[in-house]
């Protein structure tokens, strides 16, 4: 089976590559599909696709679709945020994600920066554990929420706490906040990405989630799908190997495939 890389950004959004850039990495990659999954607009953010962009980035994205048809399927999608507005047109797909959380009257992101996540824990009153179930709450609902059929990085708030610096990943009350979120994605039967996109960008030395949550994904007879995060064709597979490997010490076998009919179980890419 070949690696298919569906969470995967431009420079319509937060990226670095054109559509066409990416689409040829993903083939000389090995790739047998690649999912374009812009950030859907959200105010006043500059990560975020604005939405005069949207005509332009659906037009290039199916240029490349064909291009590459009969080579390498290429499939229109978005990366649709807890906040953001709904949806307007036909996606291929749509990856649910939540980047932050409210406090005091605003939203506050916790993938920005450390310092950025030190002061959202100050406005949490330094209470690592409060801030991790007002975000675990809004994970719990992003499926039914945005409609998605992929959750993208589960414990996104993670990002800087590489050694459990910041927080202590192993209590009681995170665990069972993320698994009690975790449950309620499952329930709805969503795909869980696997996603090194941290790891290519120096945050992690892991991929998302962390290993408990895999493993407890796994016990639970869940489906996840492998993505990079990609924001630039050097990264299109970042961290493959190494994500496979740690899957199948938890207990997996296969993957989730996007295709023409939708999303269809697969054996472990071969790398």
């Amino acid at each position: 089976m070949r690696p298919q890389s569906l969470h995967t950004h431009t420079v319509f959004c937060d990226g670095t590559g054109t559509p066409a850039q990416m689409a040829e990495a993903a083939f000389r990659a090995g790739c047998s599909a690649i999912g374009f999954s812009g950030h859907a607009p959200l105010a006043e953010q500059s990560w975020t696709m604005r939405e005069e962009e949207i005509a332009a980035y659906r037009s290039q994205v199916l240029e490349q679709r064909r291009r590459w048809a009969g080579k390498m399927d290429v499939y229109l999608g978005l990366e649709q945020d807890f906040f953001s507005p709904p949806t307007v047109g036909e996606w291929d797909y749509l990856i649910g994600s939540v980047h932050g959380v409210p406090a005091e009257g605003a939203l506050r992101w916790v993938d920005e920066s450390e310092e950025a996540f030190r002061r959202l824990l100050c406005l949490f009153g330094g209470d690592a554990m409060a801030l991790a179930k007002a975000y675990y709450r809004l994970t719990a609902q992003v499926v039914q929420q945005t409609g998605c059929q992929i959750v993208g990085h589960f414990d996104l708030l993670t990002k800087f706490n590489e050694e459990d610096r910041l927080f202590d990943t192993s209590a009681r009350a995170y665990r069972h906040a993320a698994l009690e979120a975790l449950d309620a994605v499952l329930e709805q039967d969503a795909i869980l990405e696997v996603n090194t996109g941290a790891v290519s960008r120096g945050y992690r030395t892991l991929p998302y989630p962390a290993p408990f949550l895999l493993r407890a994904i796994a016990q639970r007879g869940g489906r996840i799908t492998l993505t990079a995060d990609s924001h630039s064709p050097e990264t299109i597979v970042f961290g493959y190997r190494q994500a496979l490997e740690i899957l199948q010490a938890c207990g997996f076998s296969s993957l989730w495939y996007l295709s023409p009919e939708g999303f269809r179980e697969g054996p472990l890419p071969q790398l």
